[in-house]
C-alpha cells in the first residue's frame, strides 16, 4: 500500500478537468485534512475520482443540524463521519460517575439522531468510523467486568453501532477497531500528532484508513469481486498431486497441511457467503479431482466449485473460458496461484483481473488475503448461498448448447418458466443487492438501499416488478428488477437491470413484454426508456431499439403501447 506522501502526490495529480465519479463529505471532531487527501489519493489509484467537501474542525453537529451548511449544499453521494476515541473519552470523563453505566446508549442515541437528520434531508450514504480502543486503564483488566469503566462503554458502543447500522441500509461501518487489531495501538495513534495537531490517526495509518473508506465506496458503487479462481498444487494443498500422490500431499496434519486446511476453510466460508470458487490447474483433470474425491482431510469438495478446469493449456486462456461460462466481468475475478510466473502471465494477458502477490510461505496466505479485504460487499442475502449451484447448472447449460444446431431449439429444450411479481418484503434484500452489484445490464445504474426499495414499493408513484427464472437444470432465482415511474400517460423505466448469467435466453423479451402488458393493464399509452452510459454498461446501449422501441434522442426511447408487437420468447409465465 502507498504511504501518505505517495497518496498526497496522487491527490495532487488529479487533473482539474477529470470527470468526477462521486462526491464525499468528511465530518470530523479531529483534524481531517490529511485523511481527506489520503482518501482522494487512494481512490484515484483505484481508478475513481472523488470530489471532497471537508467540514471545519469539530463541526459534526453544526454541519448536520444546519440545513444551509456546506454539507447539504454539496449534496455528497457519501458522508464520512469520524468521531474520535479521544473526544469520546473526553465526553465520558465529563459524565457524572453515577450516569456512566448508560453512556454507550446515550451516545448511540446521539449518533442515531445524526443519521436520521442527515438522511431525512438528502440522499447520501453514511460511512461511520467506529472507535479504536484507547483504554484509559483506570480499572485495569477489571474494566471488562464493570459497566462504570470507559473500555466497557466503548466496546458496548461499537457493538451498538453494528446493531444500528445493520438495521439501516444507508449506513456502513468503517472498521477502525479492526485496523487497531491488525497494526497495534501505537501505529494507530501517536501522542505527538494528537497534542500538536489534533490528528487522532497517525500518519502511518492514514493510507489504511483511506482504504477502508474507498473499499466501502467501491462496493456501494457495484465494484465487487464475485469469484476466486484457484490453482491447486502448493495453493490449496502442499506438494504436487501428480508427482507426490494422494497420500503425500500436505493437508490436515501432514507437514504444513494445517495452513492449507485453514485456507480452504476460509475459501469455503467465502463460498457460503456467495463468492464463486473455480479451479484453474495445469494438470490432468482426473488427477486434479482425486484429492477432492478421496482425501479425507480436504475441506473443499467438487461441489464447492462453480467451474473446474484442469488441462495443459495456458492459464490465461483457461481463465477466459471460466469467465465466459460464469458471464461475469474479469474485474470481478481474483486469481490465486503460488507460482510467480503464472501470476505474471495472467496479469500481462488479463490486466483487469486481480492477481494478489501471494507470500512465498503458504502459512501466510490466509492472513495476507484477509488483510487485503478483496471481497468487500455492500449487502448480503440468504440467496447468496445458492449461487454456486446456480453456476454449476450454468456450466451444464453451456455444454448442452453445443449439442443443438439452432439457438431456438436449444432455448426450447430448456423448458424455461418465469414469474413476475411486485416488490415484496421477502424479496427486498435481494432486490437492493442486485441494484448495488449490477453494472453491465443496468440501463440507468441507480443504486438503492433496502430502505429505499421498501419506500419505492410502498409509493403510488411507481409500479415495481421483479422476475425469477427456472429451467430444467435448476432455479436461477431473482434475475431482474424493474421500477417504472408514473409520468402522466406514460411509464418511465426508472430502473431496469438484469443478471448477466441469463442473457440471450429471451429473458429481455420476456421482461419487455411484461413492461408493455403492465402499461396496458394500468391505462398507460407509452413506455419511455432511458440509457445512461457508464464505463461498464455499453452492452445495453441498443437494447431498447433491439426490443422494438423507437429512438427519441441520444439516450431516450419510446414504445407506443397500443401498436407494440410483443416479442417472441421461449419462457412460459408461471401463475
Amino acid at each position: 500500500m502507498q504511504n501518505i506522501n505517495q497518496l498526497k502526490k496522487l491527490a495532487k495529480s488529479i487533473p482539474p478537468e477529470q470527470k468526477l465519479d462521486a462526491r464525499i463529505a468528511v465530518l470530523g471532531d479531529s483534524a481531517t485534512q490529511l485523511l481527506v487527501t489520503a482518501i482522494r489519493g487512494y481512490a484515484f489509484s483505484r481508478g475513481m475520482t472523488l470530489a471532497a467537501y471537508e467540514a471545519e474542525y469539530d463541526q459534526i453537529f453544526p454541519e448536520i443540524l444546519n440545513p444551509d451548511s456546506g454539507l447539504y449544499q454539496g449534496k455528497p453521494d457519501y458522508t464520512l463521519i469520524y468521531m474520535s476515541a479521544e473526544k469520546l473519552h473526553d465526553a465520558f470523563c465529563k459524565t457524572p460517575p453515577a450516569e456512566r453505566n448508560g453512556f454507550a446508549e446515550r451516545m448511540m442515541a446521539t449518533i442515531h439522531g445524526q443519521w436520521d437528520t442527515l438522511l431525512s434531508r438528502m440522499q447520501t450514504r453514511i460511512i461511520q468510523f467506529n472507535f479504536v480502543e484507547n483504554d484509559d486503564q483506570v480499572f485495569g483488566n477489571f474494566g471488562n467486568k464493570t459497566a462504570d469503566s470507559y473500555i466497557f462503554q466503548l466496546r458496548k458502543l461499537n457493538f451498538l453501532l453494528m446493531e444500528q447500522a445493520a438495521a439501516n441500509g444507508s449506513v456502513s461501518i468503517a472498521d477502525l477497531s479492526r485496523l487497531q487489531n491488525e497494526y497495534g495501538r501505537r501505529k494507530v495513534y501517536a501522542d505527538a500528532y494528537w497534542y500538536s495537531a489534533r490528528l487522532a490517526l497517525s500518519i502511518d495509518l492514514l493510507p489504511a484508513a483511506a482504504k477502508l473508506v474507498v473499499d466501502i465506496i467501491e462496493a456501494l458503487r457495484g465494484r465487487v469481486r464475485k469469484c476466486v479462481v484457484c490453482d491447486l498444487d502448493n495453493t490449496l494443498w502442499g506438494g504436487v498431486i501428480g508427482d507426490d500422490g494422494l497420500d503425500k500431499i500436505q493437508i490436515g496434519e501432514l507437514g504444513s497441511g494445517r495452513a492449507f486446511t485453514d485456507f480452504q476453510k476460509w475459501l469455503k466460508e467465502l463460498k457460503e457467503r456467495g463468492i464463486l470458487l473455480a479451479v484453474c490447474s495445469k494438470n490432468n483433470e482426473e488427477t486434479a479431482k482425486e484429492p477432492f474425491l478421496k482425501h479425507p482431510d480436504m475441506v473443499l469438495r467438487l461441489d464447492d466449485f462453480a467451474v473446474f478446469v484442469a488441462n495443459w493449456e495456458d492459464k490465461a486462456s483457461n481463465i477466459r473460458h471460466i469467465q465466459q461460462i460464469l458471464n461475469i466481468g474479469m474485474d470481478a475475478m481474483v486469481f490465486l496461484d503460488d507460482n510467480p510466473f503464472e501470476r505474471d502471465l495472467v496479469r500481462q494477458m488479463i490486466p483487469e483481473i486481480c492477481v494478489p502477490e501471494l507470500p512465498e510461505d503458504p502459512s501466510c496466505y490466509l492472513t495476507f488475503l484477509q488483510e487485503e479485504n478483496l471481497f468487500e460487499t455492500a449487502a448480503y442475502s440468504s440467496a447468496d448461498a445458492d449461487r454456486t449451484a446456480q453456476y454449476q447448472a450454468e456450466a451444464k447449460r453451456v455444454q448442452l448448447q453445443q449439442c443443438f444446431a439452432s439457438m431456438d431449439d436449444y432455448l426450447k429444450s430448456l423448458c424455461m418458466t418465469g414469474t413476475v411479481r411486485p416488490f415484496d418484503e421477502f424479496s427486498t434484500p435481494r432486490i437492493a443487492q442486485l441494484t448495488q452489484r449490477s453494472n453491465q445490464f443496468n440501463l440507468r445504474t441507480v443504486r438503492y438501499t433496502e430502505a429505499e426499495i421498501a419506500a419505492v414499493a410502498a409509493s403510488d408513484k411507481y409500479i415495481t416488478r421483479y422476475f425469477t427464472l427456472r429451467d430444467k437444470f435448476g432455479d436461477h432465482g431473482l434475475i431482474s428488477v424493474l421500477i417504472m415511474e408514473k409520468q402522466g400517460n406514460a411509464l418511465f423505466v426508472n430502473t431496469w437491470l438484469m443478471s448477466c448469467r441469463v442473457l440471450k435466453r429471451t429473458v429481455e423479451e420476456f421482461i419487455v413484454n411484461s413492461m408493455i402488458s403492465t402499461a396496458k393493464e394500468n391505462g398507460f399509452s407509452r413506455v419511455i426508456g432511458e440509457y445512461i452510459p457508464t464505463p461498464k454498461n455499453a452492452m445495453v446501449k441498443d437494447i431498447y431499439e433491439a426490443m422494438g422501441f423507437a429512438r427519441v434522442d441520444e439516450t431516450h426511447f419510446e414504445a407506443d403501447v397500443a401498436a407494440f408487437v410483443l416479442r417472441t420468447c421461449f419462457i412460459t409465465r408461471e401463475a
